[in-house]
């Protein structure tokens, strides 16, 4: 251990000064080392390299080239020992001014430091939240037997106005605005189905009520092209239109199976209609339980968020802006696709994509700080057992040993980030069991809905075991 004195005073905002003192004989080490390597670099006649005593490397260099040199080697490690020993939680680089030592004596140094605010959340006891309802309806299950139907089903003319699910086919021509290259386009011959969306809304709004052989022209307004960079007067320019030319040639509707057994045993792998609407049940209540559950994780986490009223600080919205970014190039590098071909197809510039990730980085802060905020009021605490469990984990996800993932994270030093990463899970955990959930009527939700129930055909999915489970999964989700 270093012989240093360091101490710590608070600053407006959330900033404090750190002056640390470290004794001569502590950075004569520094300084020695430091001689040790000059005389390594540089070539002193009648020596061999790295043989030159420090009396003749002072005397060739000078005293102060070499003090200087050993000051800025070892500076780091002197401030990375102070903010341990004071366990400062730093969130940006120090702004550091040398006040002492350059030419003999004990070096000082003042160490100007960002740290990580500490808010309020009032009112976090009483946080309700709405959730999709994980009670499946008949309607539902109708939905999911339909669509299955659809697959079987079969087109047939109709003498009659067009409406929703049918299928017309007509030829279809997209005018953009003079100029542009490529200004037309036509799908001759195109079965479309009224409702779909899949060129707009304004069709679909347009084919309802349309009869064989109309013709059909309309506008509609088109989004500006994406630009770096708004040019003044651009509020001022028109509207850039798209035109419509539609040409109703036939109109078809879906005629569906009937549900029969036979139907069932050819559409599925079930042999009756009741098995398959047994498996569509348990299905769609899978889907409407995991809904439900992420839905509780992640609005119970934006509802503590919105009780953090201080804004957050710019050195953690960014260092969160700059990982979304990264992780998007990422997953665009898998798909073969740049950034920029990205923003072209999804309308957006740069600095737009970037307001975007901003506000979802500002968010995503607060809710860190509330969260943190929150294991402290409620004095949630973290124990070996929860270490060692979360270092197994990331061993299995990474197929390394548990002590090969210690050792990495020793290294890096980054287990106290990770016991930080495992409260803040134990806090979302109290969270989620104690917001208010309701369903979009206001009802209450039965928490017990949000549960998988035991296979009665499996001795070991006991419920101690679904909720071990549960626990496995929450634990290793990000928190924001």
């Amino acid at each position: 251990m270093s012989r240093m004195e360091t101490v710590v005073e608070a600053l407006e905002g959330n900033k404090i000064k750190l002056s640390v003192v470290v004794d001569e004989q502590e950075f004569e080490k520094a300084l020695d080392a430091t001689y040790r390597k000059i005389a390594k670099e540089v070539r002193i006649p009648g020596f061999r390299p790295g043989k030159a005593p420090r009396r003749i490397l002072e005397a060739r260099l000078g005293k102060e080239a070499a003090r200087a040199e050993a000051i800025r080697g070892s500076l780091a490690e002197y401030y990375s020992e102070a903010i341990k020993e004071h366990d400062v939680d730093a969130i940006a680089p120090p702004q550091i001014d040398i006040t002492g030592g350059e030419l003999d004596g004990p070096v000082t140094f003042d160490a100007i430091i960002e740290v990580r605010p500490q808010v309020k959340i009032a009112g976090y006891g009483g946080l309700r939240v709405t959730i999709p309802s994980p009670v499946l309806t008949d309607e539902e299950i109708q939905v999911q037997l339909d669509r299955l139907r659809t697959n079987f089903g079969e087109l047939h003319p109709v003498d009659r106005p067009a409406k929703d699910h049918d299928h017309l086919t007509i030829d279809l021509t997209l005018t953009r605005p003079d100029g542009e290259e490529g200004s037309a386009r036509t799908n001759e011959d195109l079965l479309y189905e009224v409702g779909s969306g899949s060129f707009g809304k304004e069709l679909d709004e347009k084919l309802r009520g349309a009869k064989v052989g109309d013709h059909l022209h309309f506008e509609v307004d088109m989004p500006a092209p994406a630009q770096a960079e708004a040019e003044p007067g651009d509020e001022d320019t028109p509207a850039r239109k798209l035109a419509y030319d539609v040409d109703v040639k036939e109109i078809k509707e879906m005629i569906l199976p009937e549900v029969t057994d036979d139907w069932a045993s050819e559409a599925s792998e079930f042999d009756t209609v009741e098995e398959l609407m047994a498996d569509i049940e348990r299905r769609l209540q899978v889907t409407k339980r995991a809904q439900a559950k992420m839905a509780l994780r992640s609005q119970s986490i934006d509802a503590i968020a919105d009780l953090v009223q201080e804004d957050p600080p710019e050195a953690l919205v960014e260092e969160e802006v700059k990982g979304r970014v990264q992780e998007l190039e990422s997953v665009l590098r898998q798909q073969g696709l740049s950034m920029g071909q990205y923003l072209t197809a999804t309308g957006r510039s740069q600095q737009q994509l970037l307001d975007e990730l901003r506000v979802q980085g500002a968010q995503s802060v607060k809710a860190d700080l509330a969260l943190r905020a929150l294991a402290d009021v409620e004095d949630i605490t973290v124990d070996e057992a929860d270490v060692d469990a979360e270092i197994g984990r990331l061993a299995e996800r990474f197929d390394l040993s548990a002590v090969q993932v210690r050792r990495q994270l020793e290294d890096a030093d980054q287990m106290a980030a990770l016991r930080s990463d495992v409260r803040k899970g134990r806090a979302i955990e109290w969270l989620i069991d104690h917001v208010e959930a309701v369903d979009p009527e206001g009802q209450p939700i039965d928490r017990a809905l949000l549960e998988e129930p035991p296979d009665p055909t499996n001795p070991a999915a006991s419920p101690a075991a679904v909720t071990a489970d549960e626990d496995d999964v929450s634990g290793e989700e990000p928190t924001g």
